[in-house]
């Protein structure tokens, strides 16, 4: 099954799903599911338990949940218990909650809306501007997320159309991270103090920039020499991460203190964040 995988926003958690390209389904984990209504400090734990309730009684609800590597708090892939909005609606008919009717609301309307984004990608587009807003971010640092996104998206394609697939993209990423930060993309998350976090989503304007133009320069290359394949777009990386290497060590040197912070976005760039810091 074709699926995309995406992150969704019910209230301040976190809901992993996965769209279903052949069935236009989105299909939601039911254990972030479990989390959100009961607020479990085990959500597995009470899935198991009300799984074996549920199979016991024969609910064929359960017996039809499909399962879809998903990524985990440890982030790693891992399969994950997986239900459609239809099989949604009857499990939280067995888990009493009062969150119980505003989420069957909320699904009905991400449903809705990923059905609307394919037929007009520009709501996607606004929507990944409101997503940001929501988390706090400034309107400046999110233009740059979003060209950011853009970047990569462009990239990932060229890597694609290359040969390059799966875990290689990770490699290749973690070389032009390595190029023009100093750091591999573990190695650049320790140092923020994140841990599952999305690095990109707590980098300055300005590390943002310099990320950006590392993979427009990577992707660029790899369509002026047309490499074939991971081994020789390893070469093609490394020469993307110079180019925006040389740019943060020529800013470096007019502002004499190194660009690569610990500080986060967030932070920096957030509703409460100083002017001065904001026009930056």
């Amino acid at each position: 099954m074709s699926q995309k995988e995406a992150l969704q926003l019910f209230g301040d958690k976190t809901i992993r799903t996965a769209w279903s390209e052949e069935e236009e389904k989105w299909y939601f984990s039911i254990v972030d599911v479990i989390a959100v209504l009961t607020d479990s400090a085990d959500a597995s734990a009470y899935w198991r338990k009300l799984k074996e309730r549920l199979l016991k009684e024969g609910n064929e609800t359960v017996t039809n949940c499909h399962t879809f590597k998903m990524k985990a708090a440890d982030g790693k892939m891992r399969q994950t218990d997986v239900a459609n909005q239809q099989q949604l609606f009857r499990l939280i008919q067995s888990i009493p909650s009062p969150k119980a009717e505003p989420f069957k609301h909320w699904m009905a309307q991400v449903a809705s809306e990923r059905i609307d984004e394919m037929q007009d990608p520009e709501k996607a587009i606004d929507r990944g501007y409101e997503y940001y807003r929501r988390l706090g971010y400034s309107e400046a640092w999110i233009n740059e997320r979003m060209k950011g996104k853009d970047a990569r998206k462009a990239l990932t394609d060229e890597w694609q159309r290359t040969g390059v697939s799966g875990q290689q993209y990770a490699t290749l990423t973690d070389i032009i991270t390595q190029e023009w930060s100093g750091m591999t993309t573990r190695q650049y998350k320790n140092f923020k103090g994140l841990k599952k976090e999305n690095l990109r989503d707590h980098m300055t304007r300005t590390e943002s920039a310099l990320n950006t133009l590392a993979e427009v320069a990577a992707t660029e290359l790899s369509q002026k020499v047309d490499p074939k394949g991971f081994t020789e777009q390893k070469s093609v990386a490394k020469r993307g991460g110079k180019v925006a290497a040389t740019a943060r060590k020529e800013l470096e040197k007019q502002l004499g203190q190194s660009v690569v912070t610990r500080q986060n976005a967030k932070a920096l760039y957030g509703p409460e964040a100083p002017e001065q810091i904001e026009e930056q």
